[in-house]
C-alpha cells in the first residue's frame, strides 16, 4: 500500500482486501473488550476545510481506541491555502505529527500535501473523492452480505465524490456499480474511464442509467447521497427542482424488491433524496455504515502510521 490514501484508486485489489480484513479484525477486537494499543505514541493532525460530524469524532475515537492521539485543526486556524501555503502547512504539521488527515474542498489540497509532507496523509473527503467512505461501504457490504464480487449496487442521485469513490471500489472488488443521474449531474468522464479500465481484471460492470426505476430493477443495494454537497449551496434551488425524480422512496424500493437494502453516507436531507420511512425502515444500513466509519478508518491508520 502507497504511504497516502488520496483516492482509493490509487489502491490494488489487494490493498483492499487487506484492509477490510484488519477493519473486520479491529471492529471484532474493540467489541470484545478494546483494541490493543498499536498506535502508542503516535499522533494524528486533522485538518479541516469542512465541518463534519462522522469524520471528526470517528478519526479521533479511533485514534484514541488504538492508543494515540488526535489534535483537530479547525478551518479559521489555518485557512489552509490562504493565510499558509499548503506547502508550508505540510512542512510544518511533519515535524510535529505522524500522519495528517485533512477534509478539505479542492482534490489538489490533498494532492500537495501529500507532495510536501514527510508523513502519511489521509484525504477525509475532497471534491473528487471520498475514499475512507468507499472502504466504509465496502466493509458493510461484505459484513451484511457475506462477499462483494457480483453484487449489484445502484447508486441513485448526484454524480458527486462519493459516487467517484463507488465506482472505484466496485471496480477493484468485483462489484457492479449502476448509477442513475439526471443529465448534467453525471460523475466526471475521467474517472467513468479509470473505474472501466480497474473494472477489466476483476469482472466488475460498471453502467449509467437515467431512469432509476429502470437502473434499480435488478439491484440489491440502492445508494445515495445529498443532491447538493457543501460548497455548492447556490445551486441548492436549482437542483431540488431537478433531482425529485431520484428520491429513494418506498414506491423506488417496490421496484426492485422487498429484499433491496438501502445505503447513504450520511447527513440526510430527509424528504430530498430520501424519505424518513426508507431511512429508518428495516431495509436501511444507513447507521451501521455510520458506525463502521470508525473501523475502516482505523485500519488505514494502523496501516499508515505504524510504519
Amino acid at each position: 500500500m502507497k504511504r497516502d490514501l488520496l483516492c482509493l484508486a490509487d489502491l490494488t485489489p489487494e490493498d483492499i482486501s487487506i484492509l477490510l480484513a484488519l477493519a473486520a479484525d479491529l471492529k471484532a477486537e474493540c467489541k470484545a473488550g478494546g483494541n490493543e494499543p498499536l498506535l502508542e505514541g503516535k499522533s494524528l493532525a486533522m485538518v479541516f476545510q469542512k465541518p463534519s460530524l462522522r469524520t471528526r469524532v470517528s478519526f479521533e475515537m479511533g485514534m484514541q481506541q488504538l492508543g494515540g492521539h488526535a489534535l483537530y485543526i479547525a478551518p479559521a486556524e489555518i485557512d489552509l491555502g490562504h493565510r499558509e501555503s499548503v506547502a508550508d502547512v505540510a512542512r510544518v504539521l511533519s515535524r510535529y505529527v505522524d500522519g495528517i488527515m485533512a477534509r478539505v474542498f479542492g482534490h489538489e489540497d490533498v494532492v500537495q500535501l501529500a507532495q510536501w509532507a514527510s508523513v502519511p496523509v489521509i484525504n477525509g473527503l475532497s471534491d473528487l473523492c471520498h475514499p475512507c467512505q468507499g472502504l466504509t461501504d465496502l466493509l458493510t457490504i461484505q459484513e451484511k452480505m457475506g462477499h462483494l464480487t457480483g453484487v449489484q449496487l445502484v447508486y441513485v442521485g448526484d454524480g458527486n465524490n462519493v459516487l467517484h469513490s463507488l465506482l472505484y471500489a466496485g471496480a477493484l472488488t468485483g462489484m457492479h456499480v449502476t448509477y442513475a443521474t439526471p443529465g448534467g449531474y453525471d460523475p466526471l468522464p475521467e474517472v467513468v474511464a479509470r473505474a472501466t479500465a480497474l473494472a477489466a481484471s476483476t469482472g466488475a460492470v460498471i453502467a449509467a442509467e437515467r431512469d432509476p426505476r429502470r437502473a434499480v430493477a435488478a439491484a440489491d443495494i440502492i445508494y445515495t447521497d445529498t443532491w447538493t454537497s457543501m460548497g455548492q449551496e447556490d445551486e441548492s434551488a436549482r437542483r431540488r427542482a431537478v433531482f425529485p425524480p431520484y428520491q429513494v422512496n418506498a414506491s423506488l424500493l417496490a421496484v426492485a424488491g422487498k429484499d433491496v437494502s438501502v445505503m447513504h453516507c450520511l447527513p440526510a436531507h430527509r424528504g430530498e433524496e430520501i424519505t424518513d420511512d426508507v431511512a429508518d425502515g428495516e431495509n436501511s444500513w444507513l447507521f451501521d455504515q455510520a458506525e463502521n466509519r470508525l473501523h475502516a478508518q482505523k485500519a488505514v491508520l494502523v496501516r499508515l502510521l505504524r510504519g
